[in-house]
């Protein structure tokens, strides 16, 4: 049994919305059991609807749709699935009450397009939706020599969807499965190499037919291994992954830095949590992204002290109390070690770290130039550079990250 989803409106189709519903749908079916096929997005244009349709009904063994259910003109789900299908649409006098009802407790009086809302395809049923006027349909669809494709459609307002699943699609779904088997997946986070040298380290896990299956993703620099098992119940699920797990952890050591959504500064504040220690910064070039990123993982303040931003030589020499900086070109060592000093002096914080300052727009392929940064506490001073190459989009991200990742691994556990 598998399933397919279809995000409706003009909204996805242009680009103007970014289509949040199609994945959490998805994981929910996941973890049900049912293994998605299909993402569909269509427009708000009839024809194009009843083709979709018509393919998914063919194809799929369940159908989710998500979007085109409201009163006006280019709300075409229900006379898509009804056109596609082959039945008429007719009035379903509780939903119209319903939704009279609804307007009344709100004090305004319904205008008669919604009325179309309560028009449901012959044959199908209404899903409640107990916050919106958008009732949902539920539609059981025969197939000749194969057993019938289920379709769901739901209302495209995300917290309606949502609470439509939970309440009435999820147990109609477990209902169907009997419950046999569930899906779930476990995700580990990587930072210090490429997709590919990280995958020659893992042949054998990464094999397709594997069971567990194991996927391989990267954003700005981040490669996620996504875990996945499918068996009777989730601690099934689970006791299925760890052999995996550990396999994995065995190969990439400290390659492996967090787990399901931990970033990078989640893993730095973590660690310098466990050991009650503080941390400052200083950063030229990157916006205060570091600064951003620190705050957002320490939100009671416990970890990160502040972050000084720059973005001039002359901003970063009255930062630091210098007319000038002594000659000294900024993108040495040497200086970018004072900046994280002047960090930790400027806090009081266990440790400084420093970022910058990049390249100049001046940088070519040949010769990218390097961004620098360094690490401060009461006794020394660490400093490292690296290449600033790469995807011109990712570049700011991935330094940020690469300054984050030197100071987690000069960061032991705790014991």
């Amino acid at each position: 049994m598998h399933a397919e989803i279809i995000a409706i409106g003009d909204e996805l189709t242009s680009g103007e919305r970014l289509d949040t519903n199609t994945q959490w749908l998805s994981q929910r079916l996941g973890e049900l059991g049912i293994r998605t096929l299909y993402h569909s997005t269509v427009g708000d244009d009839l024809a194009a609807n009843v083709r979709v349709f018509r393919e998914a009904l063919d194809r799929s063994d369940i159908i989710v749709c998500t979007g085109g259910l409201g009163p006006t003109a280019d709300d075409l789900t229900r006379q898509g699935i009804a056109d596609a299908i082959g039945v008429e649409l007719e009035l379903d006098e509780e939903s119209l009450a319903r939704i009279r009802s609804m307007f009344a407790r709100r004090k305004r009086e319904m205008p008669e397009r919604n009325t179309i809302q309560a028009m449901f395809p012959v044959g199908s049923r209404a899903i409640l939706n107990p916050h919106g006027t958008a009732p949902g349909i539920d539609i059981r669809h025969e197939r000749t020599g194969r057993a019938p494709c289920r379709l769901f459609a739901l209302p495209g307002v995300p917290a309606e969807m949502r609470e439509m699943w939970e309440q009435t699609v999820s147990p109609a779904l477990q209902v169907m499965t009997g419950g046999r088997r569930v899906i779930r997946h476990f995700q580990i986070k990587c930072f210090g190499v490429g997709e590919s040298d990280l995958e020659q380290m893992l042949p054998d896990v990464i094999a397709r037919g594997r069971q567990p299956s194991v996927g391989i993703t990267v954003h700005k620099a981040t490669i996620t291994l996504r875990i996945t098992a499918e068996a009777e119940n989730a601690a099934a699920c689970i006791e299925a992954m760890q052999p995996t797990i550990a396999t994995i952890r065995d190969c990439l050591g400290t390659l492996i830095f967090g787990e399901e959504n931990e970033e990078l500064q989640h893993a730095v504040v973590k660690l310098l949590r466990a050991r009650s220690q503080t941390l400052a910064t200083l950063e030229w070039g990157s916006g205060g992204l570091l600064a951003d990123w620190l705050s957002e993982a320490d939100s009671s303040s416990e970890v990160f002290r502040g972050g000084i931003v720059v973005r001039t030589a002359a901003s970063l020499a009255a930062t630091i109390g210098e007319r000038e900086l002594g000659g000294v070109a900024i993108e040495e060592h040497k200086v970018i070690g004072r900046l994280a000093s002047h960090a930790r002096q400027q806090f009081g914080t266990d440790f400084g770290l420093a970022l910058g300052a990049f390249p100049s727009d001046r940088a070519t392929d040949d010769d990218p130039g390097e961004v620098h940064f360094a690490i401060a506490t009461r006794d020394e001073v660490c400093s490292k550079s690296v290449p600033f190459s790469g995807h011109p989009d990712i570049l700011k991200e991935r330094a940020t990250k690469q300054a984050l990742n030197f100071l987690r691994l000069l960061l032991p556990p705790s014991v």
